[in-house]
């Protein structure tokens, strides 16, 4: 077998360069030392033969980077026409009995110059031209990876170290985030609502004036911004019902199927049609609709039915009426549904509910976290769904004003975008799909968190430009999230289900390059309530349960806090 450390590569030997006396260089530092030879070119990236022997000897250099060279998931660089190509390992085979020789597959990442002392300098994302075979490969050195991701003059968020670094700083480019939506995905339990709860403070801090909506549906989130957002729940959300479009009144009020469901819709249209005509605010309004955000009283609803109910020839016909005067009397008299239903929410508060939700102004509280744990079950997605379709319907009508650009956030989207799409809650479904699709156009940014990005609607998941993996447990899950990534980043996202907690790979419009990142430690008063209980340690205390069961009782049966 061809000896490779004798191949002819890049960077000649010092007697092939013709140096003589004092113009010869100082030695080349040892990381620079090639450990590898190209032996095959594809478009995206290339094979190489690795020295094993050279590479279990880079695995006590005191540099981390280049400790690891050579690994799966590790950067190398190849040197070809005095430039630098940055590539990543993608997976390694042995190929002899002692494993002196090592063949492994890298994926091209970016090229820059070769600076000072063989350093990587000037580095971009993407090739300008292919090496060929018998080219040298090289370790990358910690000063190499500051030069690759040293962020420019673009406003970023710094959310941790590079790995295997502890001072290289990995960034977020903000417009490019927001720009082209983004997704955090990582299964229960590997810190993806701290390093969620990380990202959102970072941006609120490099925007105080920003406008910020998070639809939290566990109620984690409220402890993490507590002073630093505004926070909404039942008690004090107060959304009015007639915000609803017709779309979401009848998932809230029709109780068929089939044709039973479109001939109670037919009756609902008329009938809501009319309510909404009787309000002051519906005066001058040539074409009004039903989707109209007109004020309207359930009252008025209720006696629109009545008097369509009276028109009626026989009473055998009335069944449809009477369902639709029945579901509006339960919700009306459900204290459960009074933060939407109330009587109390009938004034045109338009205005002031769009101006508290959406920081309009901010006052230096840019986010919005909206507990929806305690809304019914069955109007949960109607709430999201009147909350995003407001954020799009704002954006869109607002176009000829100074724009001000919202950024939308869902904890547990794959609840309300899910790849089932016999599902209930078409309305959330449609209308977060169409901002996925959109909403970059009018300066809504979507940003979804999920634990189960493989029950996300097609398409949704790839309308996202930045993808934040941490630790997916699930074959599906890990498959559905490299189907959405471009080629280069593949060698990152193999180490998917290897990473550690509070660890991500970050690819797309977000970062130069793909990044494996260790987040920051955040402090205690600004993270999310969702650390895992202690069974060794709480089932051991004992005391005091029979008035602990009569309270909990007690909030149980009042539906309250």
């Amino acid at each position: 077998m061809t000896d490779m450390m004798n191949l002819h590569g890049a960077f000649p030997r010092d007697e092939d360069a013709g140096y003589t006396g004092a113009a010869r260089p100082a030695p080349v530092a040892a990381q620079r030392e090639a450990f590898g030879t190209v032996i095959e070119i594809t478009g995206a990236g290339a094979r190489i033969q690795i020295d094993g022997r050279r590479l279990r000897d880079l695995a006590s250099d005191p540099d981390p980077s280049v400790a690891l060279s050579g690994q799966v998931g590790s950067n190398v660089k190849l040197g070809f026409n005095r430039r630098w190509l940055v590539a990543t390992v993608r997976n390694l085979k042995m190929t002899d009995a002692a494993g002196d020789m090592v063949i492994a597959d890298i994926d091209f990442l970016g090229e820059g110059d070769e600076g000072e002392g063989g350093r990587l300098a000037n580095f971009k994302r993407g090739i300008t031209g292919y090496p060929i075979p018998g080219v040298r490969v090289h370790a990358v050195t910690g000063g190499d990876l500051k030069q690759m991701f040293a962020t420019d003059d673009r406003p970023h968020i710094e959310i941790g170290t590079v790995y295997p670094t502890k001072d290289v700083r990995g960034a977020l480019y903000i417009d490019a985030l927001l720009g082209k939506h983004f997704a955090l995905l990582g299964s229960t339990g590997t810190g993806k609502s701290t390093s969620a709860a990380l990202i959102m403070h970072r941006i609120c801090e490099l925007a105080p004036e920003g406008h910020i909506v998070m639809v939290d549906p566990h109620g984690e989130y409220s402890a993490a911004f507590k002073g630093h957002g505004e926070l909404f729940n039942v008690d004090n959300l107060a959304m009015p019902y007639w915000l609803m479009n017709f779309e979401e009144h009848c998932e809230v009020l029709l109780t068929t199927t089939g044709a039973d469901r479109q001939q109670d819709a037919d009756i609902l249209a008329k009938c809501l049609l009319i309510a909404r005509g009787k309000n002051r605010s519906a005066e001058g309004i040539t074409k009004l609709t039903v989707d109209a955000p007109i004020p309207y009283t359930l009252t008025d609803l209720l006696g629109a039915i009545t008097n369509e109910m009276g028109l009626l020839n026989k009473a055998t016909d009335t069944a449809p009426y009477m369902r639709l005067k029945t579901k509006i009397d339960e919700l009306k008299t459900d204290p459960r549904y009074s933060f939407m239903f109330s009587g109390m929410l009938v004034a045109d508060s338009m205005q002031g509910f769009i101006a508290k939700i959406f920081r309009l102004p901010a006052k230096g509280k840019p986010i919005s976290i909206v507990d929806v744990s305690g809304v019914p079950s069955d109007i949960v997605s109607v709430v999201v769904s009147v909350l995003s379709r407001l954020v799009f319907d704002y954006a869109i009508w607002s176009r000829n004003e100074l724009q001000r650009p919202v950024l939308l956030i869902c904890e547990e989207a794959h609840r309300y975008v899910p790849a089932d799409k016999t599902s209930t809650g078409q309305a959330v479904r449609k209308i977060l799909e169409r901002i996925a699709k959109e909403g970059r156009k009018y300066g809504v940014s979507l940003g979804l968190i999920t634990q189960r990005p493989s029950d996300l609607a097609e398409g949704v998941l790839s309308q996202c430009g930045t993808i934040i993996a941490m630790r997916l447990n699930n074959d599906r899950d890990q498959a559905f999230v490299k189907s959405t990534m471009p080629e280069g980043a593949r060698g990152f996202l193999d180490v998917i289900p290897a990473l550690r907690n509070r660890e991500c790979i970050v690819c797309g419009e977000g970062v130069s390059i793909p990044i494996r990142v260790t987040f920051d430690d955040l402090e205690r008063d600004r993270c999310p309530a969702s650390s895992d209980p202690l069974f060794s340690a709480l089932w051991k205390q004992t005391g005091d349960e029979e008035a602990m069961i009569g309270r909990v009782v007690k909030r149980w049966r009042s539906q309250g806090r």
